[in-house]
């Protein structure tokens, strides 16, 4: 079964850009491999444009002669519908604030890059306020 979640990135002017993915999506998985991976905020925009996501990995791309795909993935790259898949309609989704995006459908959990170069996550299961993914792994170690 997936653990679906939402990952967005906060733009200079107070949007927010977001993504759906659909595997792992709880923070000691998907959480700790943002916070690992992800906090060049080039990088996390670079994430952002590839649209909805199959599953997180490290990298957002793999070597161009990798034949990375939807059905034959590289390990550790990112397996996104559009690219990987040639789905379309899947592109990131946009809204007004960041109030607006935690308060939206942000599937199980809600990933969120902010101006400051901190992850935050709020959690649907839990029904928790957004907090940095750091200080929730702490709460369930």
């Amino acid at each position: 079964m997936a653990t679906r979640s939402r990952i967005a990135i906060e733009k200079p002017d107070g949007k927010v850009e977001s993504i759906y993915c659909h595997w792992d999506g709880y923070p000691e998985y998907n959480g700790r491999i943002l916070v690992e991976n992800y906090r060049d905020p080039a990088k996390v925009q670079a994430l952002i444009d590839l649209g909805d996501i199959s599953y997180l990995a490290p990298n957002v791309e793999a070597a161009p002669d990798a034949g990375h795909s939807f059905n034959r993935p590289v390990d550790g790259v990112v397996v996104a519908y559009g690219r990987d898949r040639g789905e379309t309609g899947v592109g990131k989704k946009s809204h007004s604030s960041v109030p607006d995006f935690f308060n939206g459908d942000i599937e199980e959990y809600g990933y969120l890059f902010t101006q400051e170069g901190q992850w935050l996550v709020k959690s649907c299961v839990r029904d928790n306020q957004p907090c940095t993914v750091e200080d929730y792994l702490k709460v369930m170690i």
